[in-house]
């Protein structure tokens, strides 16, 4: 552990002096992983600094007492045996508190590092010290504009303000890029009238003086879980939220707490506040999620694309294909789903093609008569070329049946010839093409193993669970088919099986869907996927069930473990790999009808 100090520990007397006065610890973490409350810290590196003049630094590495992944030690460049001999978190955190003691507190994203500090507190036993925040990631977003800097990254701004120290993902020298991007920054607000640190908290927060003088809709809410709904002055819902307090969480709107721009421009809008109270936070996310999909508030992101399904569908014909179809019809066909993306039910049609030859081909086909020659499919094995009539529907009809018994109940028949295959490649060295026929394993077995727990809870026709609800009482549901019927709550002292009798007596009769073609459930599948989440934490308890809940011996969730590994074989092969779009810098300038474009 380094400590150095070049003048005595400074505090602030008075959060209005000037932030010239101000005394700041900016911070930066290393960590095993991104959640807090798995993963662990292992450097910290910190710099103190008031007026413009470096007070003093902090930098130590930590033991995280667990191993650190390939794919951190590449990106940090700190290893097993660097951390090895490094003292452990319960001895660095109480010097760490005390050299940032008095100081306001500055991380770039800092609710990643201020996570990590809060979540070390907790499992010490450690009162945390709530000092003031400051998010340099934050402030760059409300000074500087995308002409300037593409992006808000500690890099990118380190580089615009020519900082001098090169951020590399090592703590102390990412807190002194840090120290240098918030100077450059409070420079800036000077023009903009902002020269205490609450006019720079209330910068940062864009929240107007009109939204603060709607504080008066929170007024009447309980505090209580349950759902919020924000409406317009025609009474036109625009938001729909939830959370454990509802008055403390809407009242966060108006202050400055809450960040969000689109949030900003809702809360201009909303002129009265709707609650639902709700048992416990479970019947509000349902509620929630009913809610959005019926109402569609404007403001809501999931309302885009709320009742957006994806199928994969086995068509109803002598050689039946897989097509990926967006709506799921009584027409007799077999469909797998809903899935999660157009992507996802391409990658589980090609997982069953690699397993099963299965036709591609969108042709009409009549058992007895030749359509055209066969494919190149054909010839590599990958059809059964019913096309040129070299398969009887009978042969084909059994191919057909792997597939669907793959997906109801045993995946192994269609996991078993992609293993070979991807054995046989990598001993082939051909180590891209083991690649995709590894994802598209993990894809179905992703996909059948979604799909079975899903059934298997919506064939219950009713079922009882009950959790501690950390209080020394029970939080009680009643489940039909995959839905919410049912909550409540049995306090510390009250018997909750008299409630258990209510609860069955008044809950919503429903019955199972019809359609055995498609998902038999009542409920989206998102609400069930919810009820599924919750009924696998922890210290659940089933109380009754009108039938077994349970799913296929051989089902593809005896595969999860396989899963993990996949994933993580996946990451090390390719560390740095980034599904997020890159933003668009320049737009080329579409010629209208009648313009004229000269050489």
């Amino acid at each position: 552990m380094t400590v150095l100090l070049t003048r005595g520990q400074l505090s602030l007397d008075c959060l209005d002096e000037p932030l010239q006065a101000t005394t700041f610890v900016v911070v930066d973490l290393e960590t095993t992983g991104g959640a807090s409350g798995t993963d662990s810290i292992t450097e910290i590196g910190a710099v103190k600094v008031r007026a413009g003049e470096v007070l003093g630094e902090f930098a130590t590495l930590v033991d995280p007492g667990m191993p650190i992944s390939p794919f951190v030690s590449v990106l940090t460049g700190i290893t097993d045996r660097m951390v090895s001999a490094a003292p452990s978190l319960d001895s660095v955190l109480p010097s760490f508190l005390e050299f940032a003691a008095g100081a306001v507190l500055v991380a770039h994203n800092a609710p990643f590092d201020v996570g990590f500090l809060k979540a070390a507190c907790a499992r010490q036993e450690r009162r945390w010290p709530n000092p003031a925040v400051l998010d340099t990631a934050l402030l760059a977003r409300r000074v500087l504009t995308r002409d300037e800097v593409p992006n808000c990254k500690l890099s990118t701004l380190a580089t615009f303000f020519r900082a001098a120290t090169t951020p590399n993902h090592r703590a102390l020298a990412d807190a002194r890029a840090t120290v240098d991007v918030l100077h450059a920054l409070i420079g800036r607000l000077g023009n903009l009238g902002v020269h205490s640190l609450p006019e720079l908290r209330a910068f940062t927060s864009q929240v107007t003086d009109a939204q603060r003088r709607k504080r008066h809709l929170a007024d009447n809410l309980p505090h209580a879980p349950g759902v919020y709904l924000f409406n317009d002055a025609a009474g036109r819902p625009l938001y729909v939220g939830t959370s454990k307090d509802l008055r403390s969480r809407v009242r966060q709107y108006f202050v400055a707490s809450e960040t969000r721009s689109r949030m900003g421009e809702m809360v201009g809008l909303a002129e009265s506040v709707e609650s639902i109270v709700c048992a416990h936070p479970l019947e509000a996310q349902i509620r929630e999620l009913r809610l959005i999909t019926s109402l569609k508030p404007r403001y809501n992101r999931r309302s885009k694309h709320s009742d957006r399904t994806i199928w994969l569908k086995l068509t109803r014909e002598p050689f039946p294909r897989l097509s990926v179809v967006h709506q799921a019809r009584a027409d007799g066909a077999q469909y797998f789903g809903p899935l999660r993306s157009t992507r996802q039910a391409e990658q589980l049609r090609d997982a069953f093609h690699d397993a099963v030859p299965l036709r591609q081909c969108t042709d009409r086909l009549v058992p007895g008569r030749s359509v055209r020659h066969a494919c190149v499919l054909a010839g590599i094995g990958k059809c059964g070329a019913p096309c040129e009539d070299a398969m009887s529907p009978e042969a084909y009809a059994g191919l057909v049946d792997t597939v669907v018994q793959a997906w109801q109940a045993d995946v192994s028949v269609l996991i078993e010839p992609l293993r070979h295959r991807l054995t046989a490649l990598a001993a082939d060295q051909r180590y891209e093409e083991a690649a995709v026929v590894r994802d598209r394993i993990a894809t179905l077995v992703r996909s059948c193993a979604r799909m079975q727990a899903l059934v298997s809870l919506t064939r219950v026709a009713e079922l009882v669970a009950a959790r501690p609800d950390g209080d020394g009482g029970w939080e009680l549901v009643v489940i039909r088919h995959g839905r919410l019927v049912g909550a409540d709550v049995a306090p510390r002292g009250v018997p909750p099986m008299p409630l258990v009798a209510t609860l069955l007596d008044t809950a919503e009769v429903v019955a199972p869907n019809s359609d055995s073609a498609t998902l038999a459930t009542v409920a989206t599948v998102e609400e069930t996927e919810l009820l599924l989440r919750w009924l696998n934490g922890p210290g659940i308890r089933l109380v009754s069930a009108s039938q077994p809940w349970s799913s296929p011996a051989a089902g593809a969730g005896r595969l999860r473990s396989w899963l993990v590994s996949a994933e993580g074989a996946r990451r090390s092969a390719d560390p740095f790999a980034d599904r997020r779009r890159l933003p668009v810098l320049h737009q080329p300038v579409r010629a209208g009808a009648g313009s004229r474009i000269s050489a």
